[in-house]
C-alpha cells in the first residue's frame, strides 16, 4: 500500500538546509580562491568530486540511479548539467569577477521571478498576486542587504553574465523539477552532474589543475590563526559544499513547486551578507540588516501565497 510523502513543511526545511550550507560554503570557498585555485578549476574540482562521491552512494545505496536516463529524459538530463549546474558556475564566476558582489547576486537572484513566470505562462500554474508581491518585497530587501549601490558601476559583460546565471538559476530548479517525474532525485542530480563535469573537464581538465593541495592554508577574516589542509578545503567545498545542499534542494521540488523552492533560497545571499560580517568584517549597516528583514518577509508572503493552493500528497512506491 502506498505511504504519503511529508508535506510542505519538511520540503521548506530541505530548501532552508540547503540555504544554510550554500551559505557556509561561500565563505570556505573564499579560502580556496584565495589560496592558489582559480575560479575555473575550482569549478572543474567541485563538479567532479561531487560526481565521484555520488557514483559511490548510488553504487550503494540504490543501484537503479547508474542506469541512464532514456527518452525525453535524456534533454531534461542535458539541460540540467550543461546549463543548470556548468554554466550557472561559470557565468556566476564571471558576474563576481566584474560587478560588486551585491549586485551580482541581486541580479542572479532575479531566478525566482522567471520561475513564476515560467510557471504562470508556460506551465498555466495558478500564480496568486501574493507571490509577485511578496517576490518584490524579498528583491528589494536583498538590494538593501547587499547595499548594491555601493561602489557599483555598470559592466556590460558582467550584466549579462549575471543575467545569464539567473537563468541558469531557474533553469537548475525547471529542469530538476521536470526530471524527478520520472527518475529519483538521486539519479536526477547523478547524471545533471555527469554532464557538467564532462563539458567542464573538455574546458579545464582536472589533471592540469595546479594547486598546493597539500599545504596549510589559513582560513583567513577573523579565523587566520587557524589553518587547514587545502585538500580539506576542497572536501568540504564538494561533500557539504556541493552534495548535501544540492541534493536536498532538488529532493525539495518532490514536496513544494519550483516558484516556492526559488523564493526561499533567496536567504542564501542575505546569509552570506551575515557570514561576510561574522567571518571576513565586511560591513554590515543598518541599512543591510532592514534588508535581511525584508527578504525573510517577503518569503513568509511568497510561501503563504502558495499554502492557498497546496499540492496533492504524492504516493512513494
Amino acid at each position: 500500500m502506498p505511504r504519503v510523502k511529508p508535506g510542505r513543511g519538511f520540503g521548506i526545511g530541505l530548501v532552508l538546509l540547503g540555504a544554510g550550507l550554500f551559505i557556509v560554503n561561500s565563505g570556505v570557498s573564499r579560502v580556496a580562491l584565495r589560496s592558489g585555485v582559480d575560479s575555473l578549476e575550482l569549478t572543474t574540482l567541485r563538479a567532479t568530486g561531487t560526481v565521484l562521491a555520488l557514483l559511490v552512494i548510488a553504487a550503494v545505496f540504490q543501484r537503479g540511479a547508474l542506469r541512464p536516463p532514456r527518452g525525453r529524459q535524456v534533454p531534461l538530463i542535458l539541460g540540467l548539467g550543461l546549463i543548470g549546474v556548468a554554466l550557472l558556475q561559470f557565468l556566476y564566476f564571471v558576474a563576481l569577477d566584474r560587478l560588486t558582489l551585491g549586485l551580482a547576486l541581486l541580479l542572479e537572484y532575479q531566478a525566482p521571478f522567471l520561475v513564476a513566470l515560467w510557471a504562470k505562462f508556460v506551465q498555466r500554474t495558478p500564480v496568486t498576486a501574493r507571490l509577485w508581491w511578496g517576490l518584490g518585497l524579498a528583491v528589494t530587501g536583498l538590494a538593501a542587504a547587499t547595499e548594491v549601490w555601493q561602489g557599483a558601476s555598470f559592466d556590460t559583460v558582467g550584466v549579462a553574465a549575471a543575467m545569464g546565471a539567473a537563468v541558469c538559476f531557474a533553469a537548475y530548479f525547471l529542469f530538476g523539477e521536470a526530471c524527478q517525474s520520472e527518475l529519483s532525485s538521486l539519479q536526477v542530480m547523478l547524471w545533471g552532474f555527469a554532464v557538467a563535469t564532462v563539458a567542464l573537464n573538455l574546458v579545464q581538465p582536472i589533471w592540469l589543475v595546479d594547486a598546493p593541495f597539500g599545504d596549510q592554508v589559513s582560513l583567513q577574516g577573523n579565523l587566520d590563526h587557524l589553518f587547514v589542509p587545502l585538500w580539506l578545503v576542497i572536501g568540504w567545498i564538494v561533500l557539504p559544499g556541493t552534495l548535501v545542499p544540492f541534493g536536498v534542494e532538488l529532493a525539495a521540488l518532490r514536496y513544494i513547486p519550483a516558484t516556492l523552492v526559488t523564493a526561499i533560497a533567496m536567504v542564501e545571499p542575505v546569509g552570506a551578507s551575515v557570514l561576510g560580517w561574522a567571518w571576513y568584517d565586511e560591513a554590515l549597516s543598518l541599512v543591510s540588516i532592514l534588508g535581511c528583514v525584508t527578504v525573510v518577509a517577503g518569503i513568509l508572503l511568497a510561501q503563504s501565497a502558495r499554502a492557498e493552493h497546496p499540492a496533492d500528497p504524492v504516493p512513494v512506491t
